[in-house]
């Protein structure tokens, strides 16, 4: 029986960083159909197609697609068309493979920035949508809007968006409004919840210290964001009296959740 060669280390570190980096669907995360990513530089997105269905892939309105790149073109339908106009024109990417067990990764370039995605076909069950939020862009937004305020003047100060940290490791229980992220600017953490969160119950914020005491702190609900006027190392999200669910958000050394928010 011949030897299997052993993986090269070099080899080994990209399939271990492409998995590190792959995003995958949330539940939490689909509004009706669609589903929405939290989007980071370098991370691969992984969509899921069948034969015979088509994928809508949703670019922000306003962005310029440049090009469109498939490992594998021989064996998958792709290709593009817009939707609406003026500043809500959008550029919707649609693919479909030719059949089942095919696997091919695309990239998206815009004007704006890169997408990286991961095809995979299945053999009946599709994503019927997919598009992302953009927490730099929202969060530039929320300081704008919040210059028109007062009692919101600390969140109206400029914001350099290379000085935001999205070292944080979301845990626990996964019920709607579960966070999608949390990141902080250094003088401010702002965690993300997904579109659901407007339609029901919003969990309190509880700072967590070093000998375990849950103590409740100030944040502002801006959209889908609370804005915490600290940096924290540990904080719960609880929900409900006899059984509550909790979700756990720490704060971890540099890199080791890495720009994309890792959730467990």
């Amino acid at each position: 029986m011949a030897l299997r060669k052993p993986v090269s280390p070099n080899v080994a570190r990209v399939a271990a960083a492409n998995r590190a980096a792959t995003q995958e669907p949330q539940a939490q995360a689909f509004v009706n159909a669609v589903q929405l990513f939290p989007f980071s530089d370098g991370a691969i997105y992984q969509v899921y197609t069948a034969p015979g269905a088509v994928t809508d892939i949703a670019l922000q309105a306003g962005e310029t697609l440049i090009a469109v790149a498939a490992g594998d073109t021989a064996r998958w339908v792709i290709g593009d068309t817009t939707s609406g106009t003026g500043a809500d024109k959008r550029t919707h990417i649609l693919v479909k493979p030719f059949a089942a067990g095919l696997a091919t990764n695309l990239v998206v370039t815009t004007d704006r920035r890169s997408y990286h995605l991961q095809l995979t076909a299945t053999s009946r069950t599709a994503m019927a949508a997919l598009s992302w939020t953009y927490p730099a862009d929202q969060l530039i937004a929320l300081r704008k809007a919040a210059e028109q305020s007062a009692a919101t003047a600390p969140v109206a100060e400029g914001l350099a968006v290379d000085s935001l940290h999205f070292d944080y490791a979301v845990s626990g229980d996964r019920p709607a409004w579960r966070p999608l992220r949390a990141f902080d600017d250094g003088r401010q953490t702002f965690v993300e919840f997904p579109a659901s969160i407007a339609v029901g119950e919003a969990p309190p914020l509880f700072i967590i210290g070093p000998s375990g005491e849950a103590e409740l702190v100030n944040y502002r609900v801006r959209g889908r964001f609370y804005v915490i006027d600290r940096i924290f190392d540990v904080a719960e999200l609880r929900l409900g009296t006899r059984k509550p669910q909790i979700v756990r958000i720490d704060r971890v050394a540099d890199g080791s959740v890495g720009r994309k928010g890792k959730r467990s």
